[in-house]
Formats: structure tokens, C-alpha cells, sequence
């Protein structure tokens, strides 16, 4: 009898846990793009300090982000369980700010190409400076690390709640706890490997000796010095890719008539469905995004121009 109890018992939980490996897997399809954009974003807060201070500005920031998470998912499953209705419109606001994001990074970049530079060049001056306060430098740098962590992680939470609304709380519970502490560990396990990248570069192209083996490892620390910098652009701009794509999937899904549009563009395209259909639904979705960005973007510099008048006016 307890040998029947305890297989039953050992049966629940491997369904239990195949359902919440399952709702694992598709909110991080669902969040890969916020990841994506969460890492490229704190790589680049956190370069600038100094080299042997870089590891420890990360881990400040991992523990922040834990922090936030541990905030966030709680206030997320009461949501879930009090007010499920609003989970709805927290990922259509989620999708929208995910366009806004990404329109505005594409606007910025395209009418301030040199700001990258100016900043780059600033981080350089203060880090080399010895009137700088360091100290003061690096909790400036890992407060906004921070900040910027908590409304990724925010959009990441929203994103995973509104794939597994429908599963029970416990699922929910689960799935989401793995979601949180998985993306925080992912994330920043790979901004410490990204921040340290290049000094790997540099010690190997630095390194003595003249056989082949030494060769070759010089020959291939050259080329991880060479690399970093285009890997670091690629990883921002399939971030800002994915925002669209993630962010026009969100708002599609929560607007039925666009969901049908884009149902019937994939037939229409490609009636046997398969991959072309997969493209011509994700485009849609990027396009929607793009579209949602833009005018997001200008309802937001309309109103900082026209607050921004009537705040001068009253002063």
C-alpha cells in the first residue's frame, strides 16, 4: 500500500513537473527577445569601469536584479490570482512598451549617431581621471544597471504570466520562479563572460612562446578582440529585432481582427504553412511593432513638448 501511494505520489510529480517544463519552454520563447535586450543593455552598463572591478559591478547588479524579482513575482501571482482580468491588458502595455523601446533605440541611433561615441569617450575620461570618485562612479553605474533591470524583469514577468494564465496557481508558482531565477542567472552569467571576453583576447594575443600551439593562441586571441565589438552590436541589434517581432506578437494576439489579418496573410502566402508561413506571421508581427512603436513614440514627444510648455509657462 505504501509502495502503490508512493508511486502515485513519484507519478503527480512528474506530471506536475512535465507541465511546468512545458510552460517553462514557451515563456521563454515568449521572453527570449527581453533577455536578449537585457543582456546587450547591461553589458554595456556595466563596461567602463575599471578591469578588476568590472566582476564585482556585475555581481552587484545579478544581486539587485535578484531583488527585483523577488518583488516582482509575488506582486505577479497575486495579480494571477486576484485580479486575472488585468493580466491582459498588463501584456498589451508590456508589448507596447517593448515597440516604444525599440522605436525610440532605432530613433536615437539613427538621429544621434555620435552620442555613442561622446558617451564611450566620457566613461573613459572619468575612469582615468584620479579627481573621479570611483566608488561613487561604480553605485552610479549599478543603480542604473539596476533600474534598467527592473523594468526588463518586469516585462519578462508580464510576458511569462500571460503564457501560463490559464494553468494552476502551483504551475504558475513554479513556472515562474524557474522563469525569474533561470533569466537573472542566464543573463548575467553571460555579461560577466561578455565583459571579460576581450581581457581573454588579450592575454591569449599576448601570450610567449613560438611553437605552432603558441601561434595559435595568439592568432585566436586576435581574433576574440576582433570579434567582441561586432558580437556586441549584433546581440543589440537582434535585441531590438526581437522587441518588434516579440512586441507586435503580444499586441496581435490581444487584438483579435489583427490576429486574423495575420492568420489569413500566412494562408494566403503560403496555404500549406510550414516555414514560409512562420516568416511571413513573424514580419506581420514585426511590422505591427514597428507600426505600435512609432506611434507610441510620438504620442509620448508630443506630450513631453506639450507638458513641457505649459510647465514653463506656469513657472
Amino acid at each position: 500500500m505504501a509502495a502503490s501511494s508512493l508511486l502515485a505520489l513519484i507519478d503527480d510529480i512528474s506530471a506536475l513537473l512535465d507541465d511546468v517544463a512545458v510552460l517553462t519552454k514557451a515563456a521563454a520563447s515568449k521572453t527570449s527577445a527581453v533577455m536578449g535586450d537585457d543582456l546587450a543593455l547591461n553589458a554595456e552598463q556595466v563596461s567602463g569601469v575599471r578591469v578588476e572591478r568590472e566582476l564585482p559591478v556585475v555581481w552587484a547588479v545579478a544581486k539587485g536584479s535578484f531583488i527585483n524579482k523577488l518583488i516582482l513575482v509575488p506582486a505577479a501571482l497575486l495579480i494571477s490570482a486576484f485580479v486575472p482580468k488585468a493580466i491582459l491588458p498588463l501584456m498589451m502595455i508590456g508589448g507596447l512598451f517593448l515597440c516604444y523601446e525599440g522605436f525610440e533605440k532605432v530613433a536615437h541611433k539613427l538621429l544621434h549617431k555620435d552620442d555613442g561615441d561622446t558617451k564611450r569617450a566620457e566613461r573613459v575620461k572619468a575612469v582615468a581621471d584620479p579627481a573621479v570618485d570611483l566608488v561613487a562612479f561604480e553605485k552610479t553605474k549599478v543603480k542604473g544597471a539596476i533600474r534598467t533591470d527592473f523594468i526588463l524583469s518586469a516585462e519578462i514577468i508580464v510576458i511569462t504570466l500571460g503564457t501560463m494564465s490559464a494553468a494552476p496557481l502551483g504551475q504558475q508558482v513554479l513556472a515562474l520562479s524557474f522563469i525569474a531565477i533561470g533569466a537573472t542567472v542566464l543573463v548575467y552569467g553571460l555579461v560577466a563572460g561578455i565583459v571579460k571576453l576581450d581581457d581573454l583576447g588579450m592575454a591569449m594575443h599576448r601570450h610567449h612562446g613560438e611553437d605552432s600551439g603558441d601561434q595559435l593562441r595568439r592568432k585566436i586571441g586576435a581574433g576574440i578582440l576582433r570579434t567582441a565589438p561586432i558580437m556586441m552590436k549584433t546581440l543589440s541589434i537582434l535585441g531590438t529585432a526581437a522587441m518588434f517581432t516579440v512586441g507586435g506578437s503580444i499586441l496581435v494576439h490581444g487584438f483579435h481582427p489583427l490576429e486574423l489579418h495575420a492568420e489569413d496573410l500566412a494562408a494566403f502566402v503560403a496555404p500549406n504553412g510550414g516555414l514560409l508561413a512562420t516568416i511571413v506571421t513573424t514580419i506581420f508581427h514585426a511590422v505591427v511593432g514597428i507600426v505600435a512603436g512609432g506611434i507610441v513614440v510620438g504620442i509620448v514627444t508630443v506630450g513631453k513638448r506639450l507638458f513641457g510648455k505649459t510647465t514653463a509657462a506656469a513657472a
